[in-house]
């Protein structure tokens, strides 16, 4: 199940909805009863309605796998208060090695052994395939654990004494497939103890909607056209054909992802838990530094804070930790050499431009299209985990494709669509944001409560029509899945 689905839509959350609001008429008679003593978990039935909903919205797709993230909570519930029961540094770190150990264990065993099987078979050593599916969301859940561990052993988080509430944190279905990949401090307070307004409700629907919106009128349609031109036989690819085709997958990727985040923030908001964001409009970046400082901040900040800096950071073998860092993120993007291709292309790129164009003063315009085009360059290899359909991708992309000028397909597909490709690239652009942040200013320093009620009106009329064009372009619908679900 997605979010975008339309089961998901019109079944899960609107039982959720309901089985969360009577959790809430529950945890208000338990106040009540309290008769002003504090309840130690005033949230209880709520968050009981939410864990049980996340449990039943990750087996929808995966029933066996959710036994295998009940095994992690374990796992990360008893290490966790090992950690902090530790009476010596020695043994705090001991169970940190030995919780990280088992998650990373998990990880390697359900994602990369297949790689690993085939990469030693490709040397001579006969190794059978273990055939072993990818569970959804695992590298998402795996590392929010892993921050839980090291969090904990930093005193920077408190330990988890209740696994039902360490379930929830890791389990909650907002963010569980694809993140953003939040981190237990950002959340610890408001599990047990958290405040949702009107203004919460209303935003986080709205921001909602948005993601939807990106997902399903901008994705879906861009990602079958990325399908259409780069999905055939590429022998007979035009160059045009291979520049339209990844322009078309550059702007799906980002609307996909951006999508899903959009629509996780604006669910958890909704029920009072504040995620990070994750993208800030990325294609904007006048360097691949600034492109990732922007484009999934929350995977970026995690390999800083936990691989990064204890490696050494800037202090030092800063060239080994930067090229570690982005394997690792090739990696973790998924178990096939055109990602560990892709992650140390980006790696080496920004540890040239760290002696080179970031001390060089370039102009503005020309240091953001040389960013654009590297990042198409990058999203080709990751599109292609062939590399003899890589090859011939990039024949065509850099002026040797099949006959010249621009074929009646690429045509077509600009023209028919020209429409999308225009509003795709300008919601790239800060527009909407720097027109919700003005809009926002405006009402607040209003003195009349007619700018809020019109506000509240232009985004509920907008949340209408993405929904309704959302569900006509749903219905019978074959691609419909999120890029970022397989990692």
């Amino acid at each position: 199940m997605v979010f975008s689905d339309l089961l998901f839509i019109f079944v899960f959350l609107p039982l959720f909805i309901l089985t969360y609001l009577g959790g809430g008429w529950l945890d208000r008679r338990r106040i009540a009863a309290a008769d002003g003593d504090t309840l130690k978990r005033p949230m209880l039935w709520r968050n009981l309605s939410l864990t049980l909903f996340s449990l039943l919205f990750y087996s929808w797709g995966e029933p066996v796998y959710v036994m295998l993230m009940l095994l992690a909570v374990v796992i990360n519930y008893w290490c966790g208060l090992a950690i902090d029961a530790g009476r010596s540094d020695g043994m705090r770190k001991l169970w940190l090695i030995i919780g990280v150990g088992l998650d990373l264990v998990i990880l390697g065993s359900f994602k990369y052994l297949g790689f690993f099987a085939g990469a030693l078979s490709q040397i001579g050593l006969e190794v059978p395939d273990p055939q072993i599916a990818l569970p959804i969301g695992i590298s998402f859940y795996i590392f929010q654990s892993i921050s839980y561990l090291t969090d904990v052993y930093r005193r920077l988080s408190p330990v988890q004494k209740s696994m039902l509430d360490l379930l929830l944190y890791i389990a909650m279905f907002p963010q569980l497939i694809a993140g953003p990949i939040v981190r237990y401090g950002t959340v610890a307070e408001e599990i047990n103890h958290r405040t949702v307004t009107h203004a919460d409700i209303s935003a986080g629907s709205y921001r909602f909607f948005i993601g939807l919106g990106k997902k399903v009128i901008f994705a879906n349609i861009l990602g079958e056209i990325a399908t259409q031109l780069l999905g055939g036989n590429l022998a007979h690819l035009s160059t045009a054909g291979a520049w339209v085709g990844i322009i078309a997958f550059t702007l799906q990727i980002y609307f996909d992802f951006s999508g899903y985040s959009d629509m996780a923030i604006g669910l958890g908001r909704s029920v009072g838990f504040h995620f990070p964001e994750n993208f800030n409009h990325p294609y904007t970046c006048n360097s691949i530094t600034d492109f990732w400082r922007r484009w999934h901040m929350s995977l970026g900040s995690f390999f800083r804070d936990y691989v990064y800096i204890p490696m050494g950071g800037n202090r030092r073998h800063q060239v080994l930790n930067i090229l570690t860092v982005w394997f690792l993120t090739g990696m973790w993007h998924g178990a096939s050499w055109n990602f560990i291709l892709w992650g140390l292309y980006f790696g080496l790129i920004i540890m040239i431009e760290k002696y080179t164009l970031l001390r060089w003063h370039l102009p503005r315009v020309a240091l953001h299209i040389y960013s654009l085009f590297v990042i198409i360059v990058g999203w080709g290899l990751f599109y292609f985990d062939d590399f003899g359909r890589l090859g011939q991708f990039f024949h065509a992309f850099f002026g040797f494709g099949e006959g010249s000028g621009l074929p009646l397909e690429v045509e077509s597909v600009i023209v028919d669509n020209l429409w999308l490709w225009l509003a795709a690239i300008a919601l790239c652009l800060p527009l909407r944001s720097r027109l919700a942040d003005a809009a926002d200013s405006m009402v607040a320093n209003s003195a009349s409560a007619t700018g809020a009620y019109a506000l509240q009106i232009s985004r509920a009329i907008i949340s209408v029509i993405i929904l309704v064009v959302s569900v006509a372009l749903l219905v019978g619908a074959t691609n419909n899945a999120f890029i970022y679900t397989r990692f």
